[in-house]
Parts: structure tokens; sequence; C-alpha cells
């Protein structure tokens, strides 16, 4: 990816390791599309970056966990389920979920994010996430996409009973 010396290269670059805990597979331009954060893309030249795929990210896994909710909370009130999801899909769980699988290792930063801890950033971590999602979706339609979730990141799910809300 880095074509010049000065733009930082990510301490791992080994993809297929990250597909392998991702639990599916990912086009390779899909894959590394998503892993260009912007500030990486701005001192390249400006290099298409995984924005884009964030955005198709973060609705695939919207539509994923209200999809659970639903059908795992038959009698839970609609405010409810949408405090739910929300907690389900905000940065904080999302960052954990890419930390479980080492995401910000495999990021290409700019040298500012770099240089400040940005590989640990909740912000940066959970819009990797969501890109990660948007490149699954085009990349396997759908059903992978839902299956990946929630079979290999079901743990987002565990702290977002309806009880749990309420506090």
């Amino acid at each position: 990816m880095s074509r010049s010396k000065h733009l930082p290269v990510p301490p791992r670059t080994d993809t297929e390791a990250l597909v392998e805990a991702w639990g599916t597979r990912i086009d390779a331009p899909l894959l590394q599309l998503a892993l260009v954060h912007r500030s990486y893309a701005n001192e390249a030249g400006g290099i298409a970056n995984n924005e884009r795929l964030e955005f198709l990210g973060d609705s695939v896994l919207s539509i994923v966990i209200a999809q659970k909710l639903y059908e795992q909370y038959p009698d839970v009130a609609e405010s409810d389920l949408s405090r739910m999801r929300a907690a389900t899909v905000s940065q904080q769980p999302l960052a954990a979920a890419a930390r479980r699988i080492g995401l910000g290792d495999f990021v290409f930063l700019g040298k500012g994010e770099s240089t400040h801890v940005g590989r640990d950033k909740d912000s940066i971590l959970s819009d990797n996430f969501e890109a990660l999602t948007g490149a699954t979706y085009l990349t396997c339609g759908p059903e992978e996409a839902r299956r990946a979730i929630l079979e290999r990141h079901r743990f987002l799910l565990v702290d977002v009973s309806p009880a749990r809300q309420h506090r």
C-alpha cells in the first residue's frame, strides 16, 4: 500500500490472520480499502479511504443487530429495543470487538494518528470494524455478513438485556 518511505506501515500486514479472526473471506481490494484510514489517505495524496465502507457497515450492523434483538426479545417494547441496538452498535462495543481481533495492528494510519496511539482509539477501531462489515457485505452478501457478525461477534449482544437498559 505505502509507496512512499515517509508514510507509516501498520505493525501487521499479514491480512490472512485478520480474515481468519474476522471469520469470513473478504475480497482483497475491499479488505485493503477497509484498512485505509482517512489520515493515511490524505497523506498519500488523497487516495480512497474506508469511510464509504464504514457508512455501509454501520447500516449492515444496525439491521443485523435489530433483527437479532427483535427475534430474541419478542416482548420488549420498541423503545427498549432501540436503546439495546444503539448500545450494541455504539463506539465502545465495536472498538472492543475490533480489539479482540487485533484490528488496530492492520490499519493504515497517517503519521499523526500513528504516533498518537491512533491504533487504540475507540473511534478509529469502531469505524474500521464497520468498514470490515461493509466489505464483508459487498464480498459475500447479507446472509454471510449476518452469519459472521452473529457467530464471531455474538459477544456484542451479551450485555444488552432489557433489564440492563433501565439503569
